[in-house]
């Protein structure tokens, strides 16, 4: 992810890797990449390379072979996506990445990133097609063959991953020049905006002047925007990973009818630029709520994540897998990304810990059953073993906190019990257990004490400003938030760290809905963020060393008024 502020520099100052794949089909989603080449560039030359076959673990369809020359048994010994994500990532470092298509290289990219459970970064994007577009609205075709044709360029290995990447920066350079020579256009930043400009009167768009002059100025990064009719009044409130990306949609003359309506009634554009997607999520909630534009709904939606609930509102808890999280006096850990992944940790749990698995309805029964037999659980129904019972829930929570050592010895002990008595299904179920609980603890757990409990500063990683939210006991702090008056976050880390966090008693309906709309935000997003907890760090200072949190810079908020 590219650190330096991009909105400071020339394209001769920047990094830049132009990647080119080459797949066995058109769709991301079905289909896999086979071959991939990128191209580094940088100071106006090409300095490296890089070039792989990589098994796509499917047959290549004889019409691909066909156009790329390239069949299963080039394949065949080459190391799959997952292999390749670090020296891929390495590669690219602080690059602008470029292709000739972006939409599609990046779509199976960011596919291929998702099925080995590795984040792709929310790279700088320039897609050289679309300023083909921009730039020589002349040229019958802008698709790569034409425009190196158009150049004179030497495209050598046409259809393979290299030599399309290569002709691709070759043709990326000559595009510079253009902006240099005739343009005047140097700064990184305003040629990844030209990609996007919208031109009043074109065949594709029709653009009143007034909300035209107001699309030039947003920037390519994440923010809120909204839309005033004549009167003053906001109509609709919307939010952006990139601003400049998603305005553009609603001029668009193929733009759905929600947008034509919306710009039918609008006579003024403006926004906020955020640090990050994810602060630009919550603004945008608690601004429609505030607001309540006419063209908005009310209810959003947010993605579904799962929860593990420690069912506190019971004498003897339980554990329960769950897609609603509330405040309501109950432990959750999480979130998770599915239920599936939930559901392991809590049979995994059961398996290593004595909490009772049954329902309240048995419970209440008083029953002895099997699970005190094969040693599964206290009996708390019979026994009223309440001491015995809070120490393995106690073990449940360091379990649940990320600490599974003792989870995985017990259940190696249990399955060498079953070997010797040569129980040999009873082991392998075990085994298997074992195998998935730690395939799977990496990739499942996210905040290592009960949400509603925590007290974490979450980093989130923006370009180039971070955001910063801290989580105390439910309430939610964000760092420079546009939205309120005082966001209190400083005092709330000072109050924190000097035994007075009471002073921010009373979590509300805000809290509940920031909470979840973060949850389901970091939990797709699980690399763009890093947690620290205070209770690891002394002072505020240590935290603020660790985090940055102090030196944090404001973003480019452009304060547009929202009265």
């Amino acid at each position: 992810m590219q650190d330096l502020n991009i909105n400071e520099i020339s394209y001769k100052e920047t990094r830049f890797t132009v990647l080119d794949t080459e797949t066995t089909g058109v769709s991301a989603a079905n289909s896999r990449i086979m071959e991939l080449g990128m191209v580094k560039v940088e100071s106006g030359k090409i300095l490296d390379t890089f070039s792989t076959f990589i098994n796509p673990e499917c047959n290549i369809p004889r019409q691909i072979t066909a156009i790329t020359g390239i069949n299963n048994q080039h394949v065949a010994e080459a190391p799959v996506f997952e292999k390749l994500t670090s020296s891929i990532l390495d590669f690219i470092g602080d690059s602008v990445l470029v292709a000739h298509n972006m939409q599609f290289d990046y779509a199976f990219m960011k596919a291929e990133f998702e099925r080995a459970f590795v984040e792709f970064p929310e790279y700088n994007k320039l897609c050289t097609l679309k300023l083909s577009r921009k730039l020589f609205p002349e040229l019958k075709s802008k698709a790569l063959g034409a425009m190196v044709h158009h150049f004179g360029i030497r495209h050598k290995d046409v259809h393979r991953a290299l030599g399309d990447a290569m002709a691709t920066a070759k043709l990326l350079l000559k595009l510079f020049e253009k902006f240099d020579n005739e343009l005047a256009i140097t700064q990184t930043a305003e040629i990844l905006k030209y990609q996007y400009k919208i031109t009043a009167g074109s065949k594709r768009f029709s653009v009143k002047k007034t909300m035209a002059d107001n699309f030039e100025k947003l920037p390519d990064s994440p923010g809120v925007y909204f839309y005033k009719n004549r009167k003053g009044n906001i109509i609709y409130i919307g939010k952006a990973k990139s601003l400049i990306k998603r305005v553009k949609n609603y001029f668009s003359t193929s733009a759905q009818s929600k947008s034509k309506k919306i710009i039918r009634q609008a006579e003024n554009l403006g926004f906020v630029q955020t640090n990050t997607e994810l602060t630009a999520l919550i603004a945008e909630a608690e601004l429609i709520k505030k607001h309540n534009p006419s063209l908005n709904s009310q209810l959003k939606r947010f993605s579904q994540s799962n929860f593990i609930k420690v069912t506190l509102d019971k004498e003897y808890p339980t554990l329960k897998s769950t897609a609603i999280f509330d405040f309501d006096g109950n432990d959750y850990f999480g979130p998770f990304t599915n239920r599936d992944a939930s559901q392991v940790l809590i049979d995994a749990s059961n398996k290593s810990f004595r909490l009772r698995e049954c329902k309240e309805r048995e419970f209440s029964r008083k029953k002895h059953c099997y699970l005190l037999d094969i040693d599964r659980c206290t009996a708390p129904c019979i026994n009223n073993s309440t001491e015995e019972y809070l120490e393995e829930l106690k073990n449940v929570y360091e379990f649940l906190s990320g600490n599974n050592q003792k989870a995985v010895d017990t259940l190696l002990k249990k399955m060498k019990f079953y070997s010797e008595q040569q129980m040999y299904e009873e082991a392998a179920s075990i085994r298997n257990t074992v195998n998935t609980l730690l395939n799977q603890l990496n990739r499942s757990s996210i905040l290592a004490e009960p949400i509603n409990k925590a007290h974490v500063l979450i980093k989130v990683k923006g370009l180039p400003v971070n955001d910063f939210i801290l989580l105390i006991e439910g309430k939610v702090f964000i760092k420079d938030y546009f939205v309120v008056e005082k966001s209190y976050f400083d005092e709330a880390i000072e109050d924190y760290f000097n035994g007075s966090i009471h002073l921010f008693n009373g979590i509300d309906k805000k809290d509940l809905e920031k909470m979840k709309i973060l949850l389901a935000w970091i939990c797709k997003n699980r690399s763009a963020v890093e947690l620290y907890y205070l209770k690891d760090y002394a002072t505020p200072q240590e935290l603020a060393v660790a985090t940055g949190w102090q030196k944090n810079k404001k973003g480019q908020n452009l304060h547009v008024n929202l009265a």
